[in-house]
C-alpha cells in the first residue's frame, strides 16, 4: 500500500507541474520558482520560448513535424518548445536570440508595435489586443518602407516557391468556332435572255454536272434577236456608214448575243434561226430550268453555274474573341465527312456587324478546292490563329495576380527577397501571357505559391498606407 500511495503522489506531482507551467505559460508569469520547487531540470529552462505573447502549442525541439497543445516530451526527455503568438503569425526572419549574436549585433531598436493578427493597427508602446494577445515589436532594419518582402530559405521550401525567368516567346492561342462551307459569291453565274425566246435544243447537260467554259447548254429562236440580226445584214449588203452598222451591232449585244454569234453573223452574212447559248465559266450546275420547246421570258434564269475552286468558309467568332482576331490570320478547317483531313486558309474578311441573337460576328475564309471535296453548306470545325508573329515578353499564366482592377507579378529578388511589380498584360495563350509594360526580358518571376507573398506585400502597404504617420514613432 505504501509504495501504490508513492507512485500516486509522484503522478499527482507531474500532473500538477504541467497544468502550473501551461497556466504560468498562458498568463506570462515567470516560471522558474515553480521550476526549482518542482526540480525541473534545466534543459527546460534552456527550450525557454523566444516569441511574445501566449503559447499556442508545442513542437519537437529538433523541428519535426511533432506538436502537442500542452507541454510534452520526446522518447529521449527534452521538454517540447513552446511557440508563442508571436512566432507563428510572423511572416518574416528573427535570428536565433543567443548570446553570441546578441553580443556581436548589440541591442535593436524598436521602432513600433504591429497588431498580432496583422490589422492596420500599430502603437509606439506594448499593449494588447482585444484578446489578451501581446502587439509584435518591429524592430530598425525590418521594415524597410519599400514593396520588398523578406522571406527565409526554409519558408520557401516549405510553400513551395518556384520563379522563372521572363522570356520573348510568341503568344497566341487558338479561337475554335463553328462554320459552314458556302460559295464565292463571285463564282456564280446566271445564264437568261434579254428578250422572249423558245427553246429549241437543250444540251445533255443536268443539276450536279460539271461544265467547262464555252460549253454548249441550250440552243433558241428569239424574234428581237432574229429581227436585230436581219437589220445587221441589210446594212452590211447595202455599204452602210460604219455608225449604221455599229448601232446595229449594239442591239445585238443588247439583248445578250454573245460576241462570236455576232462575229458568225458578219462573216456567213446570215442570221442563223437557232441561237446558241453557252456556258460563261467553269463550273458546277447548281439549277437547270429549262426543256426543249419551252417559253422562256426575259429574265427567266435558265442555268445557274459555280465555280467551286475556291470556296468560302464563313464562321461565327464570338464577340469576346472578336479582339484576338485579325485579317490575314491563319486558320486550320476540319469537315466530318472528311476525317484526318485539314484545309489551310486565311481570314479574309471580318463581317462589319455582330449578330443581335447570337452575339457573335462572321468571319470569312478562302479556301483553295481544286478536287471539289468541299461542296455549300458542309459544316466545318474552324481553328483560328491569333496573336502576333514577332515574339514578344511573356511569363507563364501562373505567374499573374489578376485582382480584377490590376494585374501584378511577384519579381524574385534573390536571397529571399520579393518585390510586387504591377504589369499591363496583353495576349494569353498557350499557358503565357504577354508582358507589355512593368517588366523586361530577363527579370525572374515568382509563378507558384505567390498569392502568400502577395499577402503578406498587400499587407505590409496596409500598414504604411492605413496607419498614421504619427502612430510610428
Amino acid at each position: 500500500m505504501k509504495r501504490i500511495a508513492l507512485t500516486g503522489l509522484a503522478l499527482a506531482a507531474v500532473v500538477a507541474a504541467g497544468v502550473g507551467g501551461y497556466w504560468a505559460g498562458i498568463r506570462g508569469l515567470p516560471v522558474a520558482g515553480l521550476r526549482e520547487w518542482l526540480g525541473v531540470e534545466a534543459t527546460l529552462a534552456a527550450a525557454e520560448p523566444t516569441g511574445t505573447g501566449a503559447a499556442i502549442y508545442y513542437q519537437d525541439p529538433d523541428g519535426k513535424p511533432a506538436y502537442s497543445a500542452t507541454p510534452r516530451r520526446t522518447g529521449d526527455g527534452r521538454a517540447f518548445r513552446a511557440v508563442r503568438a508571436g512566432d507563428d503569425v510572423s511572416f518574416e526572419d528573427r535570428p536565433p536570440a543567443t548570446a553570441e549574436a546578441a553580443g556581436q549585433a548589440g541591442p535593436r531598436r524598436i521602432l513600433y508595435y504591429r497588431n498580432p493578427m496583422g490589422l492596420p493597427d500599430t502603437s509606439p508602446t506594448p499593449k494588447k489586443d482585444s484578446m489578451g494577445m501581446d502587439y509584435i515589436p518591429v524592430y530598425e532594419g525590418e521594415d524597410d518602407g519599400g514593396s520588398v518582402v523578406r522571406v527565409s530559405l526554409g519558408k520557401l521550401q516549405r510553400t513551395g516557391v518556384r520563379s522563372e525567368l521572363a522570356v520573348r516567346r510568341v503568344v497566341g492561342r487558338l479561337v475554335r468556332v463553328p462554320g459552314t462551307v458556302q460559295l464565292d459569291e463571285r463564282r456564280v453565274s446566271v445564264v437568261a435572255t434579254r428578250s422572249d425566246a423558245f427553246i429549241n435544243e437543250v444540251a445533255n447537260v443536268t443539276t450536279g454536272d460539271r461544265v467547262t467554259k464555252g460549253q454548249m447548254l441550250l440552243r433558241l429562236y428569239a424574234p428581237d434577236i432574229a429581227t436585230a440580226g436581219a437589220q445587221l445584214l441589210t446594212d452590211l449588203n447595202s455599204g452602210g456608214r460604219d455608225s449604221a452598222l455599229g448601232g446595229a451591232r449594239q442591239r445585238l449585244e443588247n439583248l445578250g448575243l454573245p460576241p462570236e454569234a455576232i462575229a458568225e453573223i458578219e462573216r456567213t452574212r446570215k442570221v442563223p434561226l437557232s441561237m446558241t447559248w453557252r456556258a460563261p465559266r467553269d463550273g458546277v450546275v447548281l439549277e437547270r430550268n429549262v426543256v426543249d420547246g419551252m417559253k422562256a421570258a426575259p429574265g427567266d434564269v435558265l442555268f445557274r453555274l459555280a465555280d467551286i475552286s475556291t470556296i468560302w468558309v464563313l464562321a461565327d467568332v464570338p464577340e469576346f474573341d472578336l479582339g484576338a482576331v485579325r485579317l490575314g490570320a491563319p486558320v486550320t478547317i476540319r469537315v466530318r465527312s472528311l476525317p484526318g483531313r485539314t484545309f489551310e486558309g486565311r481570314v479574309s474578311l471580318i463581317y462589319p456587324q455582330v449578330g443581335e441573337a447570337t452575339r457573335a460576328t462572321r468571319v470569312r475564309i478562302e479556301i483553295a478546292n481544286p478536287d471539289g471535296a468541299l461542296l455549300p453548306n458542309m459544316y466545318a470545325e474552324v481553328e483560328i490563329g491569333t496573336g502576333a508573329a514577332a515574339p514578344v515578353v511573356a511569363v507563364s499564366d501562373d505567374a499573374v495576380i489578376d485582382t480584377g482592377t490590376r494585374q501584378v507579378v511577384i519579381l524574385d529578388r534573390g536571397e529571399g527577397r520579393f518585390e510586387p511589380r504591377e504589369v499591363k498584360i496583353g495576349l494569353r495563350g498557350e499557358g503565357f501571357t504577354e508582358i507589355r509594360d512593368g517588366i523586361t526580358e530577363g527579370d525572374r518571376v515568382v509563378v507558384a505559391a505567390n498569392f502568400l507573398i502577395d499577402a503578406e506585400s498587400n499587407l505590409k502597404a496596409a500598414l504604411r498606407g492605413l496607419t498614421p504617420a504619427e502612430a510610428q514613432p
